[in-house]
This record gives structure tokens, sequence and C-alpha cells, in this order.
């Protein structure tokens, strides 16, 4: 199964939220939809979820409108949160698997199953407003997916996690992607970006920047990231032909390059002495690149 967005467009009023948007997922993805606030993630979701009527364009799931796609094979975890405060974790969990057409026997095994993989066991009785945020924020996790949707949307997931936490719905999230489902999530956390997704979609102001995959991003500026280790003066580095910058970072510099052809005089010139320590080049990160798409504005 693959959704499709085609020049999808989202205007209210004299207001263009979403501006021609195009993007395929596929069957068992994780494509990232990621840009400031207000850039239009939010209303594409709404759009795709049928909570507002696109102004123009199409949503496809696989060769039909993604609204013939049964409601109960949707799974959506929104940025805010959408618990009952005073039900119990596991009761909530029950209710809401309910709501999805799911089985008590089924929901039972399901539940004491996301229980255990997130280290909630211990909760299952507890009211939800008890919980750290954290633990809302798995419970909330747990009411997207225990239905075992075909599609899920995963709008700021990390929020409130620590490394711990954040870890452990890493591996849920690959997990379901393994089994088949097409996610699609936003983040403002670039690092689980780049680890996660197979493709993105960069928004500014509801229009694509660039939509592909990460790799094919990073090819567009080259390797311009040099790490270098040796005994060498920031001032000396500086001077060297190509380098627009020069960073300390402990026992390291690094560099950032105008071109990735400089590198090659410029480690002929640290290694004329003889041997060095550490000659890096590297992409620039996810975070880096979206930096400079945002503030260039340029596709």
């Amino acid at each position: 199964m693959t959704l499709t967005i085609e020049h999808l467009t989202k205007r209210f009023q004299d207001f263009l939220a979403v501006d021609d948007l195009n993007f395929v997922a596929e069957q068992g993805e994780i494509f990232g939809l990621i840009g400031q606030n207000g850039a239009g993630k939010t209303t594409t979701f709404r759009m795709i979820l049928n909570l507002l009527a696109p102004s123009s364009g199409i949503i496809k799931w696989a060769d039909a409108s993604v609204h013939t796609l049964d409601r109960d094979m949707i799974g959506y975890l929104p940025e805010e949160r959408g618990l009952y405060p005073k039900m119990p974790v596991e009761e909530q969990l029950m209710f809401f698997g309910r709501l999805r057409g799911c089985s008590k026997a089924v929901l039972k095994a399901q539940i004491d199953d996301w229980l255990e993989r997130f280290r909630l066991s211990d909760k299952r009785r507890a009211l939800t407003e008890t919980l750290s945020k954290g633990n809302q924020q798995k419970v909330q996790l747990i009411t997207s997916l225990i239905h075992k949707p075909h599609l899920l949307i995963l709008d700021e997931p990390f929020s409130g996690l620590d490394p711990v936490n954040a870890g452990l719905l890493k591996d849920a999230i690959v997990s379901l992607k393994n089994q088949g489902t097409v996610i699609i999530f936003s983040s403002h956390r670039m690092d689980h970006v780049e680890e996660l997704c197979d493709h993105i979609c960069l928004l500014k102001n509801g229009k694509s920047l660039f939509t592909g995959a990460i790799v094919d991003l990073k090819k567009q500026y080259g390797k311009i990231n040099l790490t270098v280790r040796g005994p060498f003066a920031e001032t000396e580095l500086l001077k060297l032909p190509g380098v627009i910058s020069v960073l300390k970072d402990k026992d390291m510099y690094r560099l950032l390059l105008s071109a990735e052809d400089d590198a090659r005089p410029i480690f002929q010139t640290l290694t004329k002495d003889g041997f060095i320590e550490r000659f890096s080049l590297d992409y620039l990160s996810l975070e880096e690149l979206f930096k400079r798409k945002v503030a260039s504005g340029h596709a």
C-alpha cells in the first residue's frame, strides 16, 4: 500500500497553509515531514485524516481516495495529548482499542505486550494524570498503534521522552515499519529524523523545498564537513584556501569548506610534514542542511 499526495493545497481565506504539495510514502517506509512551526505539517496531517478538506489536490491510498481506507486502520499521535486524566492506564488503552474495533481478548494480550515493552507494567492501574510527562507520552503512543494500523501518523512523538524511553519508541517505530506500516513522521529533532526516515519532505510556509532521500539532499552540498586532529592552530586552519569557518571541539577542529574539492589541497598542506591523527570528510548533518534550506528558502 502507498500514500500518495498530489498537488495538495489548503487555503484559509487569504492564507495559503499548504501550497501544491507532492510526495509518496511507500509501504514499510518512514517518511519525514519536517519544517518550522507553521510550515503546514499539521494542516497536511489533518487533510490526510479527513479532518480538513483540501482546497485542491488529491490524497490517495493505493489507487483510491485515502478516505476509502477503514478509519480503524489509521493511527494518529497528535502533538497535543488527548488522554483522559482520571482514567487508569489499562482502562484507557482498552477504551481506545475498542473504539478502533478490536476485541477485548485481542486487546488484553496487546496491552500486556505494550506495557511490558514500554516498561509501564507497574503503572497499569495508575491514573493517567499521576504519570510523568514521558510516561503519558508512551501511553498516548500505545493508543495510536495498539490496533496495528496500516497508516500511522506521528507528530512530535519524542516530546517529553528521555534518551532511554526515546530508544524504546524508536524500536517500536522500526518494528511497525518492518511489518509494512506506512509511517509519516514529524519532529523538530533532526537527529531522530535522520536516524529513522527513508525519505523526507522539507516544508517552509506550506511549500516543499526538498522531497526525496536524505542522502540526495546531502549530495546537493557535497562533503564539506571536515574534521581534523593534529598539531594545528585555529588561525592557521582559517587561512587555508576554501575554509569558511573553524570550530574547536575538544581535541579536534571542525572545518566548514566552500566545496568538497577544497579537501584535497587542504590534506596535502596539512600532511606535508608527515602523519596527522585524523582527517575525516563528511556530508553536512540533516540539522545543518535544515538550517541552510529554511534560512535561504532555496529549493
